[in-house]
């Protein structure tokens, strides 16, 4: 998911889009715990402080998970509305409302049998058809969600979201009672995997059809909580005691989204919250703080920040322009310098953590004599006669030494600019030349970081480029099973990426955090959500 990491969701360079305006708190990628409706609760925890917890996270632009393209949103939407799988701290996939599912046809269809007796908040049950009636408004052809890459490869989806076929019933899912049957265009085995992203979680009927669905008076879910009050300021969120797993251990959440002006740190030392999320540099200090130091959690971030072109008008539709652009400049130096310890450098654009990642590095190569030429070959020498470019982000911390870089390299001057408000909306219809990103995500696997950013028609592809050799390697990765033809799929679809530079990646994050002293379940697995189910006070 996109984090304007504020990230966008998705601070340096926004994270699947927008926690808490300039505080990078989102707890994004920090905290899933072990322990919620996949494991038992430890012998011992009650509580000390049973009744409530508040946490310091920004607003949810939309509580629809199939409008949703940005973690801050879905870190709120995963408490209200549950999948039917989910990822446990080692990221795991479990069952969630599903209680098991099939593999059949070599993988082209999976059959997902939910738990019995399944209810929504209010007590009517949850079955099949809900599940349907869920995903098929991921791929609504008057609204298609903004993660509509994520269910391609569902017969038929893609066909049906772009009106080539208006047929509903042409889309590859059929419900027969508690039993849930998706066909598929390749043998697509991760499915199980996408499905725990919050895009996927089911709703009751009135979502999509009644305004009000989505607001405190009423509300209905399928998560652990429900929406008790929603404020600029706070959002309350209840137990709901019809959760499959049982009612969570702490009863009410306090989701904080002001604080006033102070620093998340601050409000944490005023016992106003008890888990945030903090900037980097606060963590080197507070490290040594006998009080908040033991206080502290770091977390690996299963994100990425990166720059784009837009690939479909000049100048950046020449390989050659978006070549030298990506080798004029010492990437690996710049993150160095401005982010310190509190980012790494990628060499590619799967972070670290994700299963089947590759130890190759593809960042494009340091060589300002060859961006110069390969500029010169594509009609610009020494930056004359290069259109007026603008380059737009949220406001990252390598951006004004890009700025510097380019001119002083290639004799170009950008146009800086920053953004607020809809960003992902102005990247889907009027991309500026370059642009950046943050991408948490959506599952544990590597196509989540290539296909579904870089696919030809993918709907993340903000910068609209297309390879034909790229997506056959993808489509090779995806449809063995075999690890190694699997990273040597992945690896060539990288080089590829490299060599035709329609994105920069530039570092990957790592997440810290303050939690109490007391509250369990706070253990990171890096996706960029904390299920809140799972925390409780101990003794």
């Amino acid at each position: 998911m996109a984090i304007l990491r504020t990230a966008a969701r998705h601070g340096p360079i926004g994270r699947k889009a927008g926690f808490v305006g300039a505080i990078l708190i989102a707890l994004s990628g920090l905290f899933v715990s072990a322990t919620p409706a996949f494991q038992a609760l430890p012998a011992g925890v009650a509580a000390a402080r049973p009744d409530s917890v508040s946490i310091l996270i920004g607003s949810a632009t939309t509580l629809d998970p199939a409008a949703q393209g940005d973690i801050g949103s879905a870190a709120v939407s995963a408490q209200l509305f549950e999948g039917l799988t989910g990822f446990d701290a080692q990221l795991n996939v479990r069952p969630a409302l599903a209680a098991s599912w099939d593999l059949l046809d070599g993988g082209r269809r999976i059959v997902f049998h939910l738990k019995p007796n399944l209810k929504f908040s209010d007590g009517s049950p949850l079955t099949g058809e809900d599940v349907v009636r869920s995903w098929l408004r991921i791929v609504n052809p008057d609204a298609p969600s903004p993660l509509l890459s994520l269910i391609s490869d569902v017969e038929g989806a893609l066909a049906y979201a772009h009106r080539d076929n208006p047929d509903a019933g042409s889309v590859g899912l059929k419900a027969d009672g508690l039993d849930v049957e998706v066909r598929l265009t390749r043998p697509a085995t991760d499915f199980v995997s996408i499905v725990a992203s919050p895009t996927f979680a089911v709703l009751p009927p009135g979502v999509g059809k009644d305004p009000s669905a989505l607001l405190p008076a009423g509300f209905v879910g399928s998560g652990a909580y429900v929406l008790k009050a929603a404020t600029d300021e706070k959002s309350t969120l209840t137990a709901n005691k019809n959760y499959w797993a049982g009612p969570p251990p702490i009863p009410t959440v306090e989701l904080v989204h002001d604080i006033g002006g102070r620093s998340p740190v601050a409000a944490f030392e005023d016992g106003d919250i008890d888990l945030t999320g903090i900037f980097p540099f606060d963590a080197t200090w507070i490290a040594y703080d006998e009080t908040l130091g033991p206080q502290l959690r770091e977390g690996e971030s299963l994100s990425l920040n990166y720059y784009g072109f837009d690939t479909t008008r000049p100048p950046f539709d020449d390989a050659r322009v978006r070549q030298a652009f990506a080798q004029a400049v010492d990437w690996r130096r710049l993150v160095s310098l401005v982010a310190g310890e509190t980012a790494t450098v990628a060499t590619g654009m799967v972070p670290p953590g994700i299963p089947g990642r590759s130890d190759k590095d593809f960042l494009p190569a340091h060589d300002p004599g060859t961006a110069r030429s390969l500029l010169a070959e594509a009609g610009y020498p020494g930056g004359a006669g290069f259109p007026e470019t603008t380059f737009m982000t949220f406001g990252g911390g390598y951006d004004e030494a890009v700025v510097v870089e380019i001119q002083k390299e290639l004799g170009i001057e950008l146009n800086y600019e920053t953004m607020s408000g809809d960003y992902f909306g102005r990247l889907a219809v009027d991309p500026p030349q370059i642009w950046s990103m943050g991408w948490v995500a959506d599952y544990p696997g590597p196509n989540d970081f290539l296909g579904i950013l870089l696919g030809t028609g993918s709907s993340n592809n903000y910068g609209g480029w297309s390879s034909p050799e790229f997506d056959a390697a993808i489509a090779d990765a995806l449809e063995t099973s075999d690890p190694a033809a699997v990273r040597a799929a992945f690896d060539r679809a990288e080089t590829i990426v490299r060599d035709e530079a329609p994105v920069i990646p530039l570092s990957y994050s790592t997440d810290w955090t303050l939690a109490r002293d007391g509250l369990l379940g706070a253990q990171e697995n890096g996706l960029g959500i904390i299920r809140m189910a799972g925390l409780a006070w101990t003794k």
